[in-house]
């Protein structure tokens, strides 16, 4: 009896908290939708029952019209939102022209597009006879990075092949990538992995310097962790690995993958530490807002060993994606908008401590953790942060996880104070569902 009326209780105090957005009340279609994909989709995603038809901004739209906030962005791909029109219009006017060519043809914007990229950087590593090398995705730079990586260790021995990464990583899921994504849910049904790719823990100085010898051709690092729980590099770790890096002659690869291109409020997030470049980033996700596209810049060093015929693409560095990318990067790299990046950062970050410190919810959330707008919400071992999301989704906004019990919030770098401000809202009423259901 007084578990039924308990029961009876949590049910009313759950829908007191406004849930706007039942999965249940989907559109009418769902079903007979979901029925049909599984029939030829490989189910590889754990996806919610939903269909989105179309976004404005920093909004998604359901097939039912419902309104989600999306502090997803696609996995920090749309940097500028959705349908931005600077970026429609991009898409459009190429569209019209020439889509693809492959790379037996030149044409006007990959060059462009790559001396845009080479002029953000610093010019100690990144100087005259740096290069560019477009690709499609980020698992296709990072397998680039170890290629060049493993031909530059071969100038100088044949026992030079060895890669170093770091615990919490992620580089990608094709097999030089995931060799170097120590997680065992991803490698395990795949082993044997490629050899020659050995571990350390992230911000472990002391092991990565052991660890980086004569033998090793590539160390590769995210200067801050998106998918391994949004970790920063300390100065001290990625100065070491540098400075261990030259004494050995290995190529220091920088995957700013996630983290790059104005995601931290600078446009590199390696800028955050300015005295200390790689040899060799690795970029793709917001690059050109959705278009799929990939890019390894190259220093003179690296860039000077490699030949015609040692890599290619068929479709990277397409007259559509790079024009789009072009567009992109010109908005994305202005000085306001990343300050923009920085300010908006700082409140979400600032809100959410606020947030629990003044509805003491500190017995659910352990840490705020962050750089710009890729924010880490950790919670405590117990609470499911599959539920959080799953709750928030109910209420109209959309957040992802990541490693080590983390609430990943990766929003649309246009995002504003006021949106901010109705994501917060939504997530005081879950985690006051998450607290009544601890009682």
């Amino acid at each position: 009896m007084l578990k039924n009326r308990s029961r009876f209780f949590l049910q009313r105090f759950h829908s007191s908290l406004s849930i706007s957005h039942p999965d249940s009340a989907a559109h009418p279609s769902t079903a007979s939708r979901v029925e049909f994909d599984s029939k030829y989709l490989l189910q590889l995603y754990g996806q919610p029952n939903l269909y989105f038809s179309h976004g404005s901004g920093c909004y998604l739209y359901d097939i039912s019209n419902r309104k989600y906030l999306d502090l997803s962005a696609g996995i920090a791909v749309t940097a500028l939102g959705h349908s931005h029109p600077a970026v429609t219009k991009a898409i459009t006017d190429q569209a019209g022209k020439l889509i693809h060519l492959s790379n037996l043809y030149k044409h006007e914007h990959a060059g462009e597009l790559a001396k845009m990229l080479i002029d953000g950087l610093d010019k100690t590593r990144f100087g005259e006879g740096t290069k560019v090398f477009f690709c499609n995705s980020g698992t296709e730079a990072n397998e680039a990075a170890f290629k060049f990586a493993k031909k530059f260790g071969n100038q100088t021995s044949e026992t030079k092949h060895g890669v170093l990464s770091f615990g919490n990583a992620f580089h990608g899921r094709t097999l030089g990538a995931l060799s170097a994504t120590p997680n065992a849910k991803y490698q395990n049904p795949f082993r044997p992995l490629l050899p020659g790719f050995i571990t350390c823990d992230f911000n472990d100085l002391e092991t990565t310097t052991r660890l980086i010898t004569e033998d090793t051709c590539g160390v590769i690092v995210e200067p801050v962790q998106g998918e391994g729980g949004i970790h920063v590099a300390t100065p001290e770790f990625l100065a070491g690995i540098r400075k261990r890096c030259d004494e050995v002659g290995a190529v220091l690869i920088f995957d700013e993958i996630q983290a790059g291109l104005g995601r931290t409020g600078k446009l590199f997030s390696h800028q955050h530490f300015p005295s200390i470049t790689p040899d060799i980033i690795t970029l793709a996700k917001p690059l050109a807002n959705g278009i799929p596209i990939g890019a390894v810049i190259l220093s003179p060093k690296i860039a000077s060993i490699i030949k015609p015929g040692d890599h290619g693409t068929t479709f990277g560095g397409s007259p559509f994606a790079t024009a789009v990318a072009k567009t992109v990067y010109s908005l994305i790299s202005r000085a306001s908008f990343l300050h923009h990046v920085t300010e908006t950062g700082e409140y979400l970050m600032e809100s959410l401590r606020k947030l629990i410190r003044e509805n003491h919810f500190g017995d659910i959330i352990t840490e705020i953790r962050g750089k710009g707008l890729i924010v880490g919400m950790q919670v405590k071992e117990g609470v499911d942060p599959n539920s959080f999301v799953h709750l928030a989704r109910e209420r109209g906004v959309l957040v992802i996880t990541a490693s080590g019990n983390t609430i990943r919030m990766v929003p649309p770098l246009i995002i504003s104070k006021e949106e901010v401000d109705e994501a917060v809202s939504v997530f005081k009423d879950v985690l006051k569902v998450i607290k009544s259901e601890q009682k």
